[in-house]
């Protein structure tokens, strides 16, 4: 501790320099990472929290009140950090998938490498797509002080203390080293958790583990004091996202992407923020800013691919965005506008409850509770909210609302904002030429056939075709009679058939009308539209040549295919059971290994394996999965 305390009396106050000094070096820039957690330092005004640490650096670093993660879950949210593009643009927003991305892409620590800088990464990776050679140095070992004498370095240190497993599994020696801890009493839990013993334990649990961050942050500031390096290293400290527990990691609400943010700039360096107000910030910024900001502040040129913004530049941004697809194997398609104050969220597919049943969401900790209390018929209505429908739009107002209870989207007063935030969301999707539009699957398809990345696939689609991809996807939850989507069965576009059926899957009334039309795409050549049909006409009907087509989807050698399948087959419910000796005997053993000992490893095939586990229990076979 003695190091720390010499560490924030050695810190100084920002100086007023508004222009470069001359021979000032290059800075080393230092980003701390933690995961799973909203902005809650003592900082930001949370009296519950114990973060002397952070709040010291605070005191002498420009702390960010409105910076958002682009995704509520880890892997496409380090994506959008990593390379500063959408991951909505890369295909890359699907948790731990294996995405090709263009050969000429580099991402932030290769450009930083090309500059001079020596990059490690401490140690996490999880980019959807390889990491391999774009690092000087990623593992556990990584440090800046393997740098050869005389470089710059760009370091990251991801501190996992704070994930949602430990928070949830409430094991005494992962908080070992504190003396004091958070009273479970004194909790202030939002008003989507239920008010209970359990979860306010849960609740103190996590916000002991942000005092053992604080403790880490502490370490690796003294390391930086140790080496005379304090008054040279630019210092990011922020979240992944929100934090881990339910309403918050998962979900595309401000609880899950409003992150901690805090820039410490050495005074050699402050001519780099001289017109940012300090020592708070409101300024919108998003992650897909970091990389090209954190290449302005090494006074290097930002790629053109990237989509990002120096978010110090004296123009501000105006809007940023959102978005959350699959994770794990449970599959959305949403995406967010946000103005500053009001939050415009559009759900693709909103007949999926946020809650939907997939062995994600039997876990323990959080989830156990909210599923024992909802077996009782103890939740709050607040909380009962996730195992309905979503609502096709919404609009939160976080000004007066900070807490995201009332859906302002059916109100007449606010038509024109969510006019306004509406457009900018399509505009910026088409724009971007958003992925999600297209499915994993067929994305994955075309990029696999086509023998490129999904980004040039994307990039490849007229703007014709992908805006009537768009106006096909908000149908969704609109249509008032199946006959509508007739059309868009037939269109050349495989997007387009796959989202007429997905607004036939979300249509409450009978379908019968339609079936002979859905019939031929059982033959579809996109085996997302193909499974996506047998889905629909299983539960139609019970269809023989359906459960045929869905059988041979999972047996194909294309483990994104397979995962498609292996989803509608957890969504069927009791009529998966023609399925399961299939599933049992030929399936699984392909998927299975020792993760969670179950599953072979920790990307598709653990996905397929959770899917057809679930799918299992749903037709009341006992599954020895891990809760």
């Amino acid at each position: 501790m003695k190091n720390i305390l010499y560490l924030f009396i050695s810190l100084l106050v920002f100086a007023c320099s508004d222009r470069p000094e001359k021979g000032v070096k290059q800075p080393n820039i230092l980003w701390i990472s933690h995961e799973d957690l909203g902005p809650i330092y003592g900082a930001y005004g949370d009296e519950y929290a114990n973060t002397p640490i952070l709040d010291q650096l605070a005191e002498k670093s420009i702390k960010f009140t409105q910076v958002f993660s682009n995704a509520p879950i880890c892997a496409p949210a380090r994506s959008t950090l990593i390379t500063g593009m959408y991951a909505s643009s890369l295909g890359t927003q699907h948790l731990r998938s294996e995405i090709p991305v263009p050969a000429p892409m580099k991402i932030l620590p290769e450009v930083m490498r090309e500059a001079g800088y020596y990059t490690s990464n401490n140690v996490k990776t999880d980019y959807n797509f390889s990491h391999e050679g774009r690092w000087d140095e990623s593992s556990k070992e990584a440090h800046w002080r393997n740098r050869p004498e005389g470089k710059p370095f760009f370091s990251v240190f991801n501190f996992m203390i704070t994930h949602e497993g430990p928070t949830n599994a409430l094991r005494p020696t992962d908080t070992s080293v504190l003396e004091n801890f958070h009273d479970p009493q004194k909790a202030i839990l939002p008003p989507h958790l239920p008010d209970s013993p359990k979860m306010s334990e849960i609740w103190a649990h996590m916000y002991d583990f942000l005092s053992v961050f604080d403790r880490q942050v502490g370490d690796l500031l003294g390391k930086l004091e140790e080496d005379g390096l304090l008054e040279e290293t630019i210092i990011f400290v922020f979240s992944d996202h929100g934090h881990g527990l339910p309403g918050h990691k998962r979900w595309l609400d401000n609880a899950g992407l409003q992150v901690p943010f805090l820039l410490h700039v050495p005074e050699k360096y402050n001519h780099l923020v001289a017109h940012i107000a300090s020592p708070e910030s409101d300024r919108l910024a998003s992650f897909v800013d970091f990389a090209p900001t954190t290449l302005a502040l090494a006074g290097v040129p930002v790629p053109e691919m990237m989509e990002g913004i120096n978010f110090l530049a004296k123009e501000k941004r105006k809007y940023v965005f959102g978005y959350r697809d699959r994770a794990d194997d449970v599959y959305e398609v949403s995406r967010s506008v946000y103005d500053g104050r009001y939050l415009y969220i559009r759900h693709f597919m909103p007949h999926l409850p946020y809650y939907q049943n997939a062995l994600i969401f039997n876990k323990g900790g959080s989830y156990a509770e909210i599923n024992r209390l909802r077996e009782a018929g103890d939740l709050p209505e607040a909380t009962m909210k996730m195992f309905t429908p979503k609502p096709v739009e919404i609009l939160y107002d976080l000004e007066t609302d900070p807490l995201e209870q009332h859906n302002l989207a059916n109100n007449p007063e606010f038509i024109n904002k969510i006019a306004e935030l509406a457009n900018e969301l399509d505009q910026w999707m088409i724009q971007n030429r958003d992925t999600g539009l297209l499915s994993e699957g067929i994305m994955m398809q075309q990029a696999k056939e086509n023998k490129t990345s999904v980004y040039e696939i994307s990039r490849g689609y007229p703007e014709a075709d992908f805006s009537a991809i768009l106006k096909t996807a908000k149908m969704v939850g609109k249509i008032n009679k199946p006959s509508a989507i007739l059309p868009y069965l037939l269109s050349e576009v495989a997007a387009v058939r796959f989202w007429a059926l997905v607004s036939l899957s979300a249509y409450k009334g009978d379908i019968g009308e339609v079936v002979p039309n859905i019939l031929p795409l059982l033959s579809d050549k996109a085996p997302a539209v193909a499974i996506k049909a047998a889905e629909i006409l299983i539960k139609h009907e019970d269809n023989d040549a359906a459960y045929k087509l869905m059988g041979e989807m999972l047996l194909l050698d294309d483990e994104v295919q397979v995962l498609q399948a292996a989803i509608s087959v957890r969504q069927l419910g009791i009529q998966a059971k023609p399925l399961i000796p299939l599933i049992t005997e030929e399936v699984l053993p392909k998927y299975s290994g020792d993760i969670w000992g179950r599953y072979k490893n920790w990307s598709y095939p653990m996905f397929i394996g959770m899917a057809l586990d679930q799918a299992q229990i749903n037709c009341g076979i006992k599954v020895p999965v891990r809760k």
